[in-house]
């Protein structure tokens, strides 16, 4: 209890940080807005483009309602694991972060859990209120309930591949470069950028194997069920909670492994 309090009260100091800076989530919003925008108009020449209104089993409505919240979730869920590691090692915090009466890695997430619910409260919801509001076509039943604990496995997934890519700016110093490859493979295997409907057989062969598609594809595709029953969603989830045991402890090990080769040079 009195470890779970400290992890609480890092929360807490997150989401109150979050509050200092509304003008930073006004700006991403108004970027997002572009973006979708982009997406609406690259899309609807796709599909103008068909012969036939359902693309790989796809609509445009349907599409498109799936990469407006894939777009929505990378908002909230992406927590700069990466910069910020990869700065504390250039600048030599991590020194200090090093000493502090609790272990690294969870002091990390939790320090970023703050942030992440602020932003599922002020980008997710409103969007998916106004997906729903317009489309109609968000099922509003168990799969909620479904879909928050796909999530939070999503979030869990997410943050032990952030921390071990941030683990490589240990070796390199350096990790904008190698942070900005993660981030397209992570955006294009998880469906994020492109739904995993469209790949091509053999790319969805390598999709189906690999973690990143249980970041964004798997939580969506609970939303999206229509009174899914427990043994629809239970494949899905099961395949989370494995590759975030299975992340976990590869990023702990990774961690590990790789302190011995520490050098700062800032502090």
């Amino acid at each position: 209890m009195s470890k779970m309090r400290k992890y609480l009260a890092l929360t807490r100091a997150g989401i109150i940080e979050e509050l200092g800076f509304r003008l930073a989530t006004i700006v991403m919003i108004f970027g997002n807005i572009i973006y979708l925008t982009v997406i609406y108009f690259l899309w609807r020449s796709i599909f103008a483009s068909s012969p036939t209104p359902v693309v790989n089993g796809m609509t445009f409505e349907s599409t498109l309602i799936y990469l407006v919240l894939a777009t929505a979730i990378f908002n909230f869920m992406e927590m700069y694991t990466v910069w910020e590691m990869g700065r504390n090692v250039q600048s030599g915090k991590i020194v200090l972060d090093l000493v502090r009466p609790m272990e690294y890695r969870s002091y990390l997430f939790w320090s970023y859990t703050g942030p992440t619910i602020m932003q599922f409260l002020t980008t997710f919801i409103p969007t998916f209120i106004i997906v729903e509001c317009v489309t109609k076509a968000i099922p509003l039943g168990i799969n909620l309930l479904y879909f928050i604990i796909s999530i939070i496995l999503a979030v869990m997934i997410n943050y032990s591949i952030d921390f071990m890519v941030g683990t490589i700016c240990l070796y390199s110093e350096s990790i904008w470069g190698i942070n900005i490859m993660k981030q397209v493979i992570v955006l294009l295997f998880s469906g994020a950028t492109i739904p995993l409907a469209f790949f091509p057989e053999g790319l969805a062969k390598v999709a189906s194997v690999l973690p990143f598609k249980a970041v964004y594809d798997g939580p969506l595709s609970i939303l999206l069920m229509n009174s899914p029953e427990i043994c629809d969603v239970l494949p899905i989830l099961e395949l989370q909670a494995f590759w975030a045991v299975m992340l976990y402890l590869l990023s702990v090990g990774f961690w590990k492994i790789s302190l011995r080769q520490i050098t700062v040079n800032g502090g």
